[in-house]
C-alpha cells in the first residue's frame, strides 16, 4: 500500500501492529467481520469521549466487492443486441425528426449514457401492475425519452409512424418530447423533465405507498419507486431537499439511480471535484444506503493487482474534469495522461494495446455491475438506496459527442459518425442505408423478440404504462352538507371553518371517509383542524414513541401507524408532493384517494407553482385549499403573506378548477361538485378553493327548499356566477313607482370576502345616491372566462349556426341596461377576465394590485381601494360615463367618503 510518512506518530511499531491485525482479520474472516469490529471499537471510543475520525465518503471504487456480486441471470449476448438496437432507434428517432431542420430538437447523448441503467431494470427488475404485483413506479429521466420510445417500438407498442412523429404533437398522434401523462395518458406515469421534481415526487410517492399499506387500503409491501436522475440535476434544491425524510422514514421501497456522466448542459458537473463522492457524503449523512458503481468489470483485474495502492491513489486524485477529458480522447491519451502519471500504474498496462485500454468501461455501462447494484437496492431491508453510476455522456457517439461539452445540445450525426456508431455496437445496417436511419426491429420469432417478450411477461407486462381509470366512488351529494347550506344564522364564522366542517362530514362518511387524506404543512391550528389530531391521528410509520405533553386533552397530539392526517411540517413543497401522490393514487395504485391540502394561500401556487403544473400534467384529482386568502383579509401578516394573485396563477393550469367562495353554501356546493366530477365521472381535473379567516354571518343558500331555485343557484355557483340579490328601488313616500323604476341601475359583482363590501356598496348606492344595484356572487371569474372562450371559439367556427351565449351573457341578458362593477381581493386581472362577455356594458374592476401591507382590514381595503366606498364611487363613475348621472355626483361622493383623489395608486405605493 502507498504509505505517507507520518513523523508525528509516537509509536510507529504499535501502529504497524494494528495494521497487521486488521489485515489478518480481512484475510481470514473477511470484510464484514472487519466492519463489525471497527464499528464496535469506534462506538467504544466515542463513549469514552475520544474524537473519532470521520469521513462521509468511502474509497473511489465500487461499493460491492467482486466476490459479493450476484451472477447476472440473463443472456448477456442477447441483451447486448437488444440494447444496441434500442440505442440505434433512439438516435434515429431524434435524427429523423430533425432531418429538415433542428427546429424540433431532442436529445441523443443522455440516453446513450444511461442505456444499460434502463435496460437492466426493464429486463430484470421493474414490475408492471398485475394480479400478483401492484407495479413498480418508475420515474424516467426526461431527456432519455427517445430511448424509452425506442424500446417500446421494439416491443411493438409504437408504430414507425408514431416514431416519425416524435415531438410533433399538435395533431394528437405524435410522441411527446418528454414524459407527459397529459399528452400520452396510457404511456407515461410521471412528468419528470422539470429538474428536481422527479426526486422530490419519488420520495413522497414512496412514503404514500407506506401510508396506503399502513392504513390497510392497499398492499404495497413488495413495490418500489425508482427515480432516474442526472448528476447535474442534483444541484436543484428540490433534488436533495427531502432526502432526510426518506432516511428518517426508512423508505426501503425507494431507489434513486443517479446517472453520473459528469456533465451538465454546459460543461462538467464538478470539474474540480468528484460529484460521486460529494453525493455519497450527502446521502450517507441522510441515512441512505449508497451503492457506487464506478468501474466496469475489466477494471477488476487491475484493482486486484494494485499491490502498491498506486492505482487507488490515482483514481482518488483525478477530478471529474479530467475523467471527462479522458473519455473524449482515445486509449493512447488515457495511457499517457492517466496510467502514465506514476511508474507503478504505467507498468500495469505496459503490455496492453491502446484499444484494450480504451475498452475499460465505466460501471454504469457494465450490465453485471448494474445488476448487482439493483439487486442490493431491492433487497435493502431498512433504508432508501441511491445508486451512483458512473457513465459517459454520449457513450458510443465518438467525435459526434462522446464526453464532450456540446453533447447535450447535439442533435445531428451523419455519414462517418453514424457508421462508427453502427460498428461500435455491431448493428445490422448496411453502408448504403446508414444515412436513411432505418428503425431496427426483430422478427416475432427471433431469439431477441422472444427474449424481450418473455422477460416483460415475467414481470407483468410492458412499461411504462399508466392506468387512466379506477373504480368510481359513491360520494355524498350536496345534501350531506345541509348545515352549510342552511347558513350560520347569527353566528359569525369564516369560510375556513365552513370548509373544516365539510371535511369532517366527509371524514365520517361510511363510504368514502377512509379515502379522505387531510394534508397540512404545520398549520392545523391556524385552520382549526387540531381536533383531527386525536380523532383521526397523524400518520407515522412507527406510531407514537413518546407521551405528548397535552395527553388527556380533547385535542391532544396523536401520531399513529394508521393515522389519516399527513402533517408535513413547515414544508409546502413536501406537502404538495404528498398531495400529488394521493391525488394520483387512482392511477398508481388503483386506489382512488380524496386529498385535501390546506395551506396559507400565499405559499401555494407562488411557492409550489412548478409542482402544481406537474400535477396538471399528471392528471391529479383532489382539492387544494388556499387558506387565509386575499390581500386584505390576512390583515396582520404583510407583504410576504398576503395573497392577491394565486387565482391568476391557478388560471394558467388548464385543468385546475378555481373558486373564490364567500359563503358556506358556496363551499359546500363546490366541494360536492368536485367530488362528483373527479371521483364519480373520473374527470382529470383538480380543484383550488381560496378560504378566508374573516368571521361573518353566512346566509342560507338562496332558494333553499325550492328544488328548482336550489338547482339554479347550484348551477350558478359551479359555473361561476349567480344573482345573490336583486336591487329594489328606494321609493320615498308619495313618489310614483313609474319614476322609481327609472332610477339608474348597476350590476355589482364580487367574490370572496370583498363580496360583502359589494353588498354594503349596494346599500350605500340606494340610500345615498338613489341608484339601484343588483348584486352577483362570482365564485369563479376563471371558470367564467373559460366558458366565454369556449363559446367564442364555437361561434367563430360555426358562422352559419345560431350563436351561443356565454354564461355571463346569459345571466346579464334580462338585466336592465347599465354598467357592471366587479371587486375582489385579488389583482384586477382576476375579475378582468370576463370583460369580453359583459355584453357591451361599461365594465369597471377593482382589485388589489401591488405589494401587501400589515394593518387592519378596514385600513387595507381603503389602501387598495376595494372597500364599499370605492365600489360605490366606481359604480357612480361608470354611470356618469354612460350619461345616467352627472359627473358632479361622483365628485360629491369622493368628497363625502373622504377619498383622497391625488394619493399614489396602491400598485405603485
Amino acid at each position: 500500500m502507498v504509505d505517507d510518512p507520518d513523523d508525528t506518530d509516537p509509536d510507529p511499531a504499535g501502529t504497524e501492529e494494528w495494521r497487521e491485525a486488521l489485515e489478518s482479520v480481512l484475510a481470514v474472516e473477511g470484510p464484514q467481520r472487519a466492519h463489525d469490529l471497527l464499528d464496535e471499537l469506534i462506538g467504544q471510543a466515542r463513549r469514552a469521549g475520544a474524537r473519532v475520525p470521520y469521513s462521509a465518503t468511502t474509497p473511489y471504487v465500487n461499493t460491492i466487492p467482486v466476490d459479493a456480486e450476484p451472477p447476472h441471470p440473463g443472456d448477456r449476448a442477447v441483451e447486448h443486441r437488444i440494447r444496441s438496437a434500442i440505442r440505434w432507434n433512439a438516435v434515429a428517432t431524434v435524427l429523423r425528426a430533425n432531418k429538415e431542420s433542428s427546429e424540433l430538437g431532442g436529445h441523443i447523448a443522455s440516453f446513450q449514457s444511461a442505456a444499460t441503467l434502463y435496460d437492466t431494470g426493464f429486463q430484470h427488475f421493474w414490475h408492471a401492475p398485475s394480479e400478483s404485483h401492484g407495479g413498480d413506479l418508475v420515474m424516467m429521466q426526461g431527456h432519455s425519452s427517445p430511448g424509452i420510445y425506442a424500446r417500446a417500438f421494439l416491443e411493438g407498442r409504437l408504430t414507425e409512424a408514431q416514431m416519425d412523429a416524435f415531438r410533433q404533437e399538435a395533431g394528437g398522434e405524435g410522441l411527446s418530447s418528454y414524459p407527459h401523462p397529459w399528452l400520452m395518458p396510457d404511456f407515461w406515469q410521471f412528468p419528470t423533465v422539470s429538474m428536481g421534481l422527479g426526486p422530490l415526487m419519488a420520495i413522497y410517492q414512496a412514503r404514500f405507498l407506506k401510508y396506503l399499506h399502513g392504513r390497510g387500503l392497499a398492499d404495497t409491501e413488495n413495490r418500489h419507486v425508482w427515480a432516474f436522475l442526472g448528476d447535474g440535476e442534483m444541484d436543484e434544491p428540490e433534488s436533495l431537499g427531502a432526502i432526510s425524510l426518506a432516511g428518517r422514514e426508512h423508505l426501503d421501497n425507494l431507489i434513486f439511480v443517479v446517472n453520473c456522466n459528469l456533465q451538465r448542459l454546459d460543461g462538467p458537473v464538478r470539474g474540480n471535484g468528484k460529484i460521486i463522492q460529494e453525493l455519497e457524503g450527502v446521502f450517507r449523512g441522510a441515512g441512505w444506503n449508497v451503492v457506487k458503481v464506478i468501474w466496469g468489470s475489466r477494471w477488476d483485474e487491475l484493482l486486484k493487482r494494485d499491490s502498491t495502492g498506486r492505482l487507488h491513489q490515482l483514481m482518488e486524485e483525478c477530478v471529474d474534469g479530467e475523467y471527462q477529458t479522458f473519455k473524449s480522447k482515445d486509449g493512447a491519451y488515457v495511457r499517457e495522461h492517466f496510467f502514465g502519471r506514476y511508474p507503478e500504474t504505467a507498468a500495469m498496462v505496459e503490455d496492453w494495446t491502446d484499444a484494450e485500454i480504451w475498452a475499460l468501461t465505466r460501471g454504469g455501462h457494465d450490465p453485471s455491475k448494474i445488476y448487482a447494484a439493483y439487486s442490493a437496492a431491492v433487497t435493502e431491508p431498512d433504508h432508501p438506496t441511491v445508486i451512483l453510476a458512473k457513465t459517459v455522456k454520449g457513450y458510443g457517439m465518438g467525435e459526434a459527442g462522446e464526453g464532450q461539452n456540446i453533447s447535450h445540445q447535439q442533435k445531428k450525426m451523419a455519414g462517418e459518425q453514424l457508421r462508427i456508431f453502427r460498428d461500435r455496437f455491431d448493428l445490422p445496417v448496411g453502408d448504403a442505408d446508414v444515412d436513411e436511419l432505418p428503425y431496427l426491429s426483430f422478427a416475432p420469432d427471433s431469439e431477441e423478440a422472444v427474449y424481450l417478450r418473455g422477460h416483460r411477461e415475467a414481470l407483468g407486462g410492458s412499461l411504462p404504462a399508466r392506468r387512466r381509470r379506477s373504480e368510481s366512488l359513491e360520494v355524498p351529494d350536496v345534501s350531506a352538507f345541509g348545515a352549510q347550506l342552511a347558513g350560520s344564522g347569527e353566528r359569525r364564522i369564516s369560510t375556513t371553518m365552513a370548509f373544516v366542517r365539510v371535511l369532517n362530514t366527509l371524514l365520517r362518511d361510511k363510504k368514502v371517509g377512509k379515502r379522505v387524506v387531510p394534508i397540512v404543512p404545520d398549520e392545523s391550528r391556524t385552520f382549526g383542524m387540531e381536533g383531527m389530531f386525536r380523532q383521526f391521528g397523524i400518520f407515522s410509520r412507527v406510531g407514537q414513541l413518546y407521551t405528548p405533553e397535552d395527553e388527556g386533552q380533547l385535542m391532544s397530539y396523536r401520531e399513529d401507524r394508521r393515522g389519516q392526517l399527513l402533517q408535513e411540517g413547515i414544508n409546502e413543497l413536501g406537502a404538495m408532493s404528498s398531495w400529488i401522490a394521493a391525488a394520483t393514487a387512482y392511477s398508481t395504485s388503483d386506489c382512488p384517494m380524496i386529498p385535501f391540502y390546506i395551506y396559507y394561500s400565499m405559499f401555494g401556487f407562488q411557492r409550489v407553482g412548478d409542482l402544481a403544473w406537474a400535477a396538471g400534467d399528471l392528471r391529479a384529482r383532489g382539492f387544494l385549499l388556499g387558506g387565509t386568502a386575499g390581500r386584505t383579509t390576512l390583515n396582520g401578516e404583510g407583504l410576504q403573506h398576503e395573497d392577491g394573485h394565486s387565482h391568476v396563477f391557478s388560471s394558467v393550469i388548464p385543468n385546475c378548477v378555481s373558486y373564490d367562495p364567500t359563503f358556506a353554501h358556496e363551499v359546500a356546493v363546490i366541494v360536492a361538485d368536485g367530488l362528483r366530477r373527479m371521483y364519480v365521472e373520473q374527470e382529470d381535473v383538480f380543484y383550488y378553493l381560496t378560504l378566508m379567516n374573516e368571521n361573518y354571518e353566512h346566509p342560507a343558500m338562496p332558494g333553499l327548499g325550492d328544488e328548482a331555485a336550489e338547482s339554479a343557484v347550484r348551477e350558478g355557483i359551479v359555473r361561476g356566477l349567480y344573482l345573490l340579490s336583486e336591487g329594489t328601488p328606494a321609493v320615498k313616500p308619495g313618489a310614483r313607482k313609474s319614476r322609481a323604476r327609472q332610477k339608474p341601475r348597476v350590476q355589482l359583482m364580487g367574490s370572496g370576502t370583498i363580496l360583502r363590501e359589494v353588498m354594503a356598496a349596494a346599500e350605500m348606492l340606494a340610500e345615498d345616491w338613489g341608484v339601484v344595484a343588483d348584486v352577483w356572487s362570482a365564485p369563479s371569474f376563471t371558470e367564467l372566462r373559460r366558458d366565454g372562450m369556449d363559446v367564442e371559439r364555437w361561434n367563430m367556427l360555426h358562422p352559419t349556426a345560431v350563436p351561443r351565449r356565454s354564461w355571463v351573457e346569459q345571466q346579464l341578458a334580462d338585466r336592465p341596461a347599465g354598467p357592471v362593477v366587479a371587486a375582489t381581493d385579488y389583482m384586477r386581472a382576476f375579475p378582468d377576465q370576463i370583460r369580453a362577455w359583459v355584453g357591451g356594458r361599461r365594465y369597471e374592476v377593482l382589485g388589489t394590485d401591488g405589494f401587501g401591507r400589515s394593518d387592519y382590514r378596514r385600513a387595507l381595503r381603503d389602501f387598495f381601494e376595494v372597500d364599499r366606498r370605492y365600489v360605490t364611487v366606481a359604480a357612480l363613475s361608470a354611470l356618469a360615463h354612460d350619461g345616467a348621472i352627472e359627473y358632479s355626483v361622483v365628485a360629491d361622493a369622493i368628497a363625502r367618503y373622504e377619498i383622497d383623489p391625488d394619493r399614489p395608486a396602491p400598485a405603485h405605493a
